[in-house]
Order: structure tokens, then sequence, then C-alpha cells
């Protein structure tokens, strides 16, 4: 009898595979034995390589999610191979400044990637898997920021938030046609978004103080959760923004 996490025979796509979390979902989703189409700005080679190591196939699409301009032509080329199973939403970007201080600019240029760009995304790859009635699973890349408010990241903490708020009506209207949509809230890892953090004393010294885990995530923490959930295992969840996080919402 097969796992339930085997993910033979599907076909996954992850947005800003290039790097970081994006990278270590493509990976561990091919691991598992998906094929991987990755989504990003940017060269996916060090990407392609991985996920090809791991023993599946990689496809690279070359696509700026900061508009929904390219979004037709990365679902085209995406299916381009076979049917979508799996979509990973996990493109996203954050500017930092005090709120008193925040530009327009920098509140559009994160909510068009982080949540417009997400959910019309979603809704292109959802129309396929409703219309041959197989389903499917949708997972987005939430934050501790869809629970938590920070500090000098408005624009971020509002399209976070929002993601969690979509995840769960998406779920409300997609459960009984067959598509799980589910996120995953990372916690502080080691990424290039963090780097800022880490670079800072005082700051890297009061997060790693409060993470009962007592360190920073590696990006490889966090594939066993996405492929928990683009799994049969996680068929019966829905809705659910599930913190990968080393314990830190529970301090």
């Amino acid at each position: 009898m097969p796992s339930p996490f085997d993910l033979a025979g599907l076909r996954a796509m992850v947005t800003g595979a290039n790097t970081g979390l994006g990278q270590a979902i493509a990976v561990a989703l091919g691991a598992a034995g998906a094929q991987v189409v990755g989504v990003g700005r940017s060269a996916m080679d060090e990407t392609a390589d991985l996920v090809r190591a791991a023993g599946a196939s990689f496809t690279a699409v070359a696509a700026d999610l900061a508009t929904l301009e390219p979004i037709e032509r990365v679902v085209a080329e995406a299916r381009a191979g076979g049917r979508v199973d799996i979509l990973v939403n996990n493109a996203g970007i954050i500017r930092r400044a005090d709120a008193i201080d925040f530009t327009e600019q920098d509140w559009d240029d994160v909510m068009n990637v982080n949540l417009k760009s997400t959910f019309f995304l979603t809704q292109a790859v959802a129309r396929g898997m409703l219309q041959d009635g197989k389903g499917g699973k949708v997972i987005s890349i939430a934050s501790l920021l869809s629970f938590q408010g920070g500090i000098r990241i408005p624009s971020y903490t509002a399209s976070k938030s929002g993601l969690a708020g979509l995840t769960r009506l998406l779920a409300c209207e997609w459960a009984g046609r067959g598509i799980n949509v589910n996120a995953i809230a990372p916690g502080y890892f080691v990424t290039n978004n963090t780097e800022a953090l880490r670079a800072d004393p005082d700051r890297n010294a009061a997060i790693l103080a409060r993470i009962p885990a007592g360190k920073w995530g590696d990006p490889s923490d966090i594939g066993g959760a996405a492929v928990f959930l683009a799994s049969r295992a996680a068929d019966y969840v829905h809705g659910v923004v599930l913190p990968v996080d080393g314990g830190w919402l529970a301090r």
C-alpha cells in the first residue's frame, strides 16, 4: 500500500522557487515524488539541480508576479506537461519602514505580490481543478504576521493577515468540490527576507530569546509541512493556517 504522503504522479507548481523557502518546498515535494514546476523572477538553476538530485523533474517558468500580466502564461506553461495538482503560493516581498513614514508605493508593491497575484493565480489554477473534477491542493505561505502585528512592516502584516482570511474563504467555497486550501505560517527562518533582522544584534537576540527551539529555522524545516498538506494524508484538512515556528506562538 503506498504511503499517504506519496506524491508520485502529481504535478506541483511552486512560486518564488528560486531561493529560500520556495526552493526548500520545491525540493521536498520533488523528493516525495511530485513533478515540480518552479515559478520565479530570477534564475532557478540551483533549485532545478536540487530537485533533480532528489529524483524529480523540474520545469522553470520565468515570471515576475508584481502584476497580473504573466498569470495566464504561467498557468499555460505549467500545464504544458500535465495538469497542476498542487499549487504552492510562496512568492512574496517585504518593505520595512515606520508606519508613520510608509509610502503608497511600498504598500502597493507588497500587496500586489503577496495578496493580489496570489489570489488571481490561485483562481486561474483552480479553474482547471474544478473543470475536470479531479480537485487538488492549494498551499499558501502565510506568516506569524497572520496572527500578530509586528513592527515596521504594515503592508506585509496586512497582506499576510489577508492571506489567512483568503485561505479560509477559499476553503469554505471549494472544500466540497475536491480542493483543499490551506496555508503554512513560517516563523523566523534564515532567508533573504530576514537578513536585516539577523544582522541587527539586538533584534536577533530578542527573537532567539522567544523561540522555544532556540534557533532560527532552516528552510529545509518547512518541507515536511508542505508535503503533508499536498498529500492524501491531508484530504480532510481545510482552511488551516499551520505554524512552523519553533514554538514561537506557543510562548
